[in-house]
């Protein structure tokens, strides 16, 4: 299995969304989210909580469905994808227990938002998409609002992005029907991974790398797009 052909990157330093492509209305509609979807359900890492009223989702949705981004659902973003439920995308990012210095990996880019919020805590994010369009818009989209600490690549994540691991964390946003070897592999010590796994029932797993030896959590019954590629063979 190789990389496919095309590379897409953003690199180094900080983030901020552009103000002048966020209002008042906008920034109100988030709060609401993280009170009343987030952290109302258990959520409390106030850094996961900041996060999500720093990133503008309605930026990450097409601009049909822009009036329901802060709702408390998925939403399609193209090519069969989905953007999660924002009290999914929280639950997952405080599962992955960051204290603001790791490198995270990302599998499954989709609209990018889930990299905006990481890239929000953390100084360096990867993510891969193997929707070479999706991998296209979210790296621009990324870029024209000041994420330059992530790095998007277009290929496949099953077999993760082994030139930049060890990672101090792995999230992986598509139900995959095993946990892929390769992800666990380049996870480094005391690393966690987040990702569902399953088919028809799919459960969230939280796997934590102990020297050789690799504890699974299952912690809640989830919905995911299914992952594709390498990992279907």
């Amino acid at each position: 299995m190789h990389w496919m052909p095309w590379f897409l990157a953003l690199t180094a330093l900080s983030c901020r969304p552009a103000p002048d492509r966020d209002d008042a209305t906008r920034a109100r509609e988030r709060e609401e989210m993280v009170a009343q979807q987030i952290a109302a359900r258990g959520v409390r890492d106030e850094r996961t909580l900041a996060a999500m009223r720093a990133v503008p989702r309605h930026l990450f949705v097409p601009e049909e469905f822009a009036s329901q981004a802060y709702a408390d659902h998925p939403l399609p973003i193209g090519h069969g994808q989905t953007i999660s439920q924002p009290y999914i995308v929280g639950f997952m990012t405080q599962a992955l227990d960051l204290d603001g210095s790791e490198t995270v990996l990302e599998v499954g880019t989709g609209s990018g938002y889930q990299a905006a919020v990481l890239a929000e805590i953390v100084p360096r994010v990867y993510s891969i998409e193997i929707v070479a369009p999706l991998a296209q818009q979210s790296a621009e989209l990324l870029k024209d609002l000041g994420y330059t600490n992530v790095e998007v690549r277009a290929g496949d994540g099953y077999l993760g992005w082994p030139e930049a691991a060890p990672f101090d964390a792995i999230i992986v946003t598509a139900a995959a029907p095993r946990i892929p070897e390769p992800l666990k592999e380049q996870l480094g010590d005391g690393g966690r991974l987040v990702l569902p796994v399953g088919d028809a029932w799919q459960e969230l797993v939280v796997v934590t790398r102990r020297g050789d030896r690799f504890e699974e959590k299952r912690v809640m019954d989830v919905r995911f797009v299914p992952m594709t590629g390498e990992v279907r063979h």
